[in-house]
């Protein structure tokens, strides 16, 4: 019985990896966070979740064959070689066919019970991100550029599945997430440069050992974002109280983005990951309430 529930415990944890559960959590808010700022108030529940469901079908799936694409890459690092797939306790078969059925399902439940319009993004997104950022991930530091533009859709699927159109808000979620992502990636990719290499992947501070690069590319990004978290405001989308806020998050992660910048040690890019990861929760977050309240 011991044996049964062990083997239990580590399916289900096998299963929260392969599908990326705590990334998909962040995909269900942001999403969420374009919902309720195209409504402009409290959602109807049963439509928000038909929403937030489908896009975490979506963001499943897609995470399942990101997974299977890289499984042999992922074997050869540290950070990940204990993953189901390249630890052989998922069969890649089976992993495979698991993503395509999840992100099928996620991209005509959209269409079906949110609208077209929704689910084209959640198909962009799928595109883009296997067929365009996986692929690119060993052949050009660049990738991540790309990445950021599959990254930054869900608030637009949150905005088109609330309003059933694309426009100029829309376009300003998507700005604050792209740029977003650039400092905390490449806070990442410099942490994990070593295994990186040993997986093959072409990142930023792999080919720019010194960091001069990356440490420009952290500050220009976190100079544009400060600047783009400004929009909401200007748009009405968000009032006073968000504009404060925008302007003293994006003061502490410019603060950590220079710090990095001047000595790019490992201590100084774990804590600008770290403020990244309570930069954009907290930012969304002010965003959603200064709308509806």
């Amino acid at each position: 019985m011991n044996a049964e529930l062990v083997q239990a415990k580590t399916f289900v944890n096998d299963l929260f990896v392969l599908i990326k559960f705590r990334i998909g959590l962040m995909v269900v808010f942001s999403t969420s966070v374009g919902y309720v700022l195209g409504m402009g108030y409290v959602p109807d529940p049963i439509h928000i979740f038909h929403v937030l469901f489908a896009t975490f079908l979506t963001t499943s799936g897609t995470g399942i064959l990101n997974q299977f694409m890289e499984r042999e890459r992922d074997a050869r690092m540290g950070r990940t070689a204990d993953r189901p797939l390249p630890a052989g306790r998922i069969a890649p078969e089976l992993a495979c066919w698991f993503g395509l059925i999840l992100s099928g399902m996620g991209i005509v439940y959209l269409g079906v019970l949110v609208n077209y319009l929704t689910a084209l993004v959640g198909l962009l997104t799928v595109v883009v991100y296997l067929l365009l950022y996986t692929p690119l991930k060993p052949k050009t530091p660049h990738n991540t550029a790309i990445g950021a533009i599959a990254g930054a859709l869900p608030p637009v699927g949150g905005w088109t599945a609330a309003t059933g159109v694309l426009s100029g808000e829309a376009l300003a979620l998507f700005g604050i997430l792209f740029l977003w992502q650039f400092p905390h990636f490449l806070s990442i990719a410099w942490l994990y440069r070593e295994d990186y290499a040993r997986g093959g992947f072409r990142m930023l501070p792999i080919e720019d050992p010194q960091g001069h690069r990356t440490a420009h590319q952290v500050v220009l990004y976190t100079l544009v974002l400060l600047s783009c978290s400004l929009m909401p405001a200007l748009l009405g989308m968000a009032g006073v109280a968000y504009f404060g806020v925008a302007v003293l998050l994006g003061l502490g992660l410019l603060y950590a983005s220079l710090t990095f910048a001047q000595s790019r040690t490992d201590v100084l890019a774990r804590r600008l990951m770290r403020a990244t990861l309570i930069y954009l929760p907290v930012l969304w977050t002010v965003m959603m309430l200064d709308k509806i309240t």
